[in-house]
Order: C-alpha cells, then sequence, then structure tokens
C-alpha cells in the first residue's frame, strides 16, 4: 500500500496508509481507497473526512477540504471574542470552521451558509450535532434577518485566489473541488469586498468579521474592511502561512 502511494507521488505515503487502514473496514474496501488515492482522488474525499482543529469532519465529493490554515482563523475568532454567544460560518463549505468555533466556545447559537447545495448537505451533517443550522444562498442573502445587528463572530472564508491563477492550482483543487469555492474574481477579492460591505450591518456592537486572504492581497483586503467603517488589522502565522484579517465593528 506505501510503496503503491509512494509511487503515484504521495509525500507522505506512510500517513496515508495508515488512515487508509483506520478507516477501511475490510481489505478490499482499504485496496479501493488505494486505487482512488492513486487515481488522484485528494486523501480527505477517499476517506471521507479531515482533521481540522482536532475534529473530524466529513467532507464529501464536489465541497472544499477544509485546510489547515484556517484553524488559524478560528484561533484568531476564539482569542478576540471569547465569550461571542452568536456566530456565523459564511461560504462555509464543509462547515468545519462553525464546528470548530462551536466547540470552542460551547452553548453558542450558530449558523453557517453556502451558495453550493453540495456544500449545504454536507455542512448539515458537521454542524448539526453542536445545534447549528445551515442556510443555502447568496453570501447575507441566506441568513436569517434576525441575526442582523446580533453577530458576535462573522468567519467567512471566501474564495481568493484570482481568476487567473485558477489553472496554477495543484491538480487535486482543480480537479475536485468546486470553482465557486476557489475564484475570488480578477485580483481575487470580489467575494471579500462584498463581505466587507455588508459585514457592519451583521455585526453586534464590538462584533468580528474575519476573512482569510493572502500576503499579496492583504493590503487591498484591509483598506476594503476600513473602507466600510470597520477597524481592522492583520493577523499572520508564518508557521501555516496564514494570513487572516479581523475588521471590528462599531
Amino acid at each position: 500500500m506505501v510503496l503503491a502511494l509512494r509511487t503515484a507521488g504521495c509525500v507522505f505515503a506512510e500517513d496515508e496508509a495508515e488512515l487508509i487502514l483506520a478507516t477501511a473496514r475490510t481489505p478490499a474496501e482499504a485496496a479501493a481507497m488505494v486505487e482512488r488515492r492513486v487515481g488522484g482522488l485528494p486523501l480527505e474525499l477517499v476517506v471521507g473526512w479531515a482533521r481540522f482543529r482536532g475534529l473530524r469532519v466529513a467532507v464529501a465529493p464536489g465541497v472544499f477540504v477544509p485546510r489547515r490554515r484556517t484553524e488559524f482563523l478560528v484561533e484568531q475568532a476564539l482569542a478576540r471574542s471569547p465569550g461571542a454567544t452568536v456566530v456565523v460560518d459564511l461560504c462555509c463549505g464543509s462547515g468545519a470552521v462553525g464546528a470548530a468555533l462551536a466547540a470552542g466556545l460551547r452553548g453558542v447559537e450558530l449558523h453557517a451558509a453556502d451558495i453550493d447545495p453540495a456544500a449545504v448537505r454536507c455542512a448539515r451533517g458537521n454542524v448539526a450535532p453542536v445545534g447549528g443550522h445551515v442556510h443555502e444562498g447568496d453570501l447575507f442573502e441566506a441568513l436569517p434577518g434576525e441575526l442582523r445587528g446580533r453577530i458576535d463572530i462573522l468567519a467567512a472564508n471566501v474564495p481568493y485566489v484570482p481568476s487567473g491563477e485558477i489553472g496554477l492550482l495543484p491538480l487535486e483543487a482543480r480537479d475536485h473541488e468546486p470553482l465557486v469555492a476557489l475564484d475570488g474574481g480578477a485580483d481575487g477579492l470580489d467575494v471579500l469586498r462584498r463581505v466587507a460591505a455588508e459585514a457592519p450591518g451583521w455585526l453586534a456592537p464590538g462584533g468580528c468579521v474575519l476573512v482569510e486572504t493572502s500576503r499579496r492581497q492583504a493590503p487591498a483586503a484591509l483598506a476594503a474592511f476600513e473602507r466600510n467603517g470597520l477597524t481592522a488589522h492583520l493577523a499572520v502565522s508564518e508557521e501555516l502561512y496564514a494570513h487572516v484579517v479581523i475588521g471590528v465593528g462599531q
């Protein structure tokens, strides 16, 4: 198994084989998983789950796989608002961010939203155990109006890859993840600007909005937050190569 994975170019073949063996119920299922992985399917989709901040998050074909660097966004949110009671995971994908925030806060009112029906179905399975609600629709249009002015933490892991750079992404992302979860428009900031424009009206007093971006895009992302009346700053993890813009409402 390890040899087959390594020959296919899997750098961490031993670790991947261990995960497959731990997940498969029979030797035949393990062999089929290896075959799918060798064929280029992301490991998380092969085993059906991803590890995210200590949680086992279910993932499904056609749904964005949570990245380890996004754990930094969760850590920043928890540090900024440890007493948050209303949390929203916008552009939620699998719902990993919302589930991790709920696990770290306990007893919160959690809402998640995504425009992609496949993501909504997947997220429901991940946030239901913590009492979360998942809504389908385009950004804030998906949210219940009663949340306006009440959100303490608004986490929005928006797509931020510039359209012209989609072709440079790893094959696993290009071939197996939805374009709507990757493509952020000409400069990668189209969705971020929309979030920055509407977020102030949804945040509770002192509430915060957090968006992941890249080092190159960070200055323009900060400016977009500030133009919309948010007090903004950038948090960086060199270890995870993660850049999170944090905006605080009035």
